[in-house]
């Protein structure tokens, strides 16, 4: 049964401030708890986390790094990357770049923010040259690089591991600072291994230091079939993870929590690595390895769950579009039928989707609806002038800003001009005007014009609103729609049978 929120509800879904709090003081805990120093392995996206952001209306994609910022001085950073994604030119999905060219952005951004970075360690490194040319460029940018080897027999021979011929022949990291956050440009980089290589290290050294990672999904603290767990299953199909009830958490203490899979999997060779490396482990499940406050500030359940819904939703059309291009098989598409059928959910739940569904048998031109925070639908149609894409904008705007519809915000003599640069001089094929450029002509109209300028000025208010297209948009516009902030998803299909997509 899909769940209905009115917008003023999904704003108020999450308490970002509540957070921030909650976060830092739990991990503050987390560091006395180890005498003083902690290594904090940080999974998912340490900036731009708008997976979050969108599951949980109210959490900010930057919220991680403001609540590491209340540490001030007294955090500090390293970045992981795995030699093997630097080889196989690894791309970040949801910004279009580079493992290697995020590292740089990581450290940029740690930097900019006053927290330093101790350096970049390069894992399972074995001579690879794509890894020597990037620790070239780090240390001509001034960033320190350390390696870490390949150990026989990991995870599983904790002997050789928790020894110097193991963790003890991983370069060490010096590290000065209560709470050093360990993160990497994205999944299976070796976070983990780096932070329980510091801490053989830390003890060879007579320094006392403890292991805690940081995970905002699944949250532990709601259920298994909710659907903010589920859409986080959703998220992660391709790479098989699989929400479960933490066994161990659930025998030491007959208390129900939410994990996932390989958390789970490892937790006892890891446990068994941490006795190794420290003598001992104060872990009893991987629940409690993690410090996760996320669940605590859900203020409003149904703004959250409809919003997790939809996301679900987006994440379906996005797996129907990866096989429809070869990116993705179809198991990935079947888990998330299933993530659908267990939230209980359609693609119908949507209204963008429902729109365009109602439509599909009577609109030839391609078509874009997105629901706008009052909850009314806004359509637009692609036509000689503009994609549908920018003619749904400029309409959401006239919507928005209380503007009759018969007004002609920018004159077709404008957006005619602009078509003659675009196909005779700029050599571009298609004519009409995409979502930046119809805003750039609107942009310069809003100098002269008191209504585009209100249209223009309702622009924000924009941020936030679900669409849906009745085709594969253009790279051009879907750029855009991220800039703007709407969930965008589309119909697998595409206008022409060309075998090239283009602009």
């Amino acid at each position: 049964m899909c769940t209905y929120v009115t917008r003023m509800e999904k704003a108020a879904g999450f308490d970002n401030e509540k957070y921030l709090k909650t976060q830092s003081e739990h991990i503050r805990e987390r560091i006395a708890q180890f005498g003083g120093k902690l290594y904090l392995e940080f999974g998912g996206k340490l900036f731009d986390d708008y997976h979050a952001s969108r599951v949980l209306p109210g959490f900010k994609p930057d919220s991680k790094i403001s609540m590491l910022m209340q540490f001030g001085s007294d955090a500090e950073a390293i970045v992981v990357i795995n030699a093997e994604d630097i080889v196989k030119n690894k791309v970040r999905k949801d910004i279009g770049i580079g493992y290697d060219l995020e590292v740089f952005r990581l450290v940029d951004s740690f930097n900019n923010r006053g927290i330093r970075v101790c350096g970049l360690v390069v894992t399972r490194y074995t001579g690879q040259t794509a890894a020597d040319n990037l620790q070239k460029k780090a240390e001509t940018l001034g960033l320190k690089v350390y390696k870490h080897y390949p150990i026989t027999g990991y995870p599983t021979n904790i002997d050789l591991i928790a020894s110097d011929e193991g963790y003890g022949k991983n370069d060490y990291v010096k590290t000065t600072k209560p709470l050093v956050v360990v993160t990497a440009p994205g999944p299976g980089s070796g976070k983990m291994a780096v932070c329980l290589s510091q801490i053989y290290h830390e003890n060879k050294r007579g320094v006392s230091a403890g292991y805690a990672k940081f995970e905002t999904f699944p949250i532990w603290n709601l259920p298994l079939k909710h659907p903010v767990n589920i859409a986080y299953e959703a998220a992660t199909a391709d790479l098989g993870d699989n929400n479960m009830i933490d066994p161990f958490h659930l025998e030491a203490y007959n208390k129900t929590t939410v994990n996932y899979n390989r958390d789970v999997e490892i937790f006892p060779v890891l446990n068994a690595i941490l006795e190794g490396v420290s003598g001992k482990s104060p872990y009893r499940s991987p629940t409690d390895m993690g410090v996760n406050m996320a669940g605590y500030c859900i203020v409003d359940d149904a703004a959250v769950s409809k919003a997790a819904e939809n996301e679900i939703v987006r994440r379906y059309y996005a797996a129907l579009r990866d096989h429809r291009e070869g990116k993705a098989d179809e198991n990935v598409v079947f888990k998330m039928e299933l993530c659908m059928k267990r939230a209980g959910i359609t693609p119908m739940c949507r209204k963008s989707v429902q729109t365009i569904s109602e439509a599909a048998d009577k609109e030839t031109r391609p078509m874009v609806a997105m629901e706008l925070p009052d909850g009314k639908i806004v359509t637009g149609r692609a036509s000689a002038l503009l994609t549908a894409s920018s003619a749904m904008i400029l309409n959401a705007l006239k919507m928005t800003a209380g503007i009759d519809d018969s007004i002609l915000l920018i004159s077709p003599d404008v957006i005619k001009s602009m078509q003659r640069l675009k196909v005779e001089y700029l050599r571009n094929k298609n004519p009409r005007l995409h979502i930046d450029e119809m805003l750039v002509a609107l942009s310069i109209v809003a100098n002269t014009d008191s209504n585009a300028e209100k249209a223009f000025s309702a622009l924000p208010k924009l941020r936030g609103c679900d669409a849906h297209s009745s085709l594969v948009i253009s790279s051009v516009d879907e750029m855009m729609y991220k800039k703007l902030g709407i969930y965008i998803s589309c119909e697998p299909e595409y206008q022409t049978k060309c075998l090239f997509h283009g602009a």
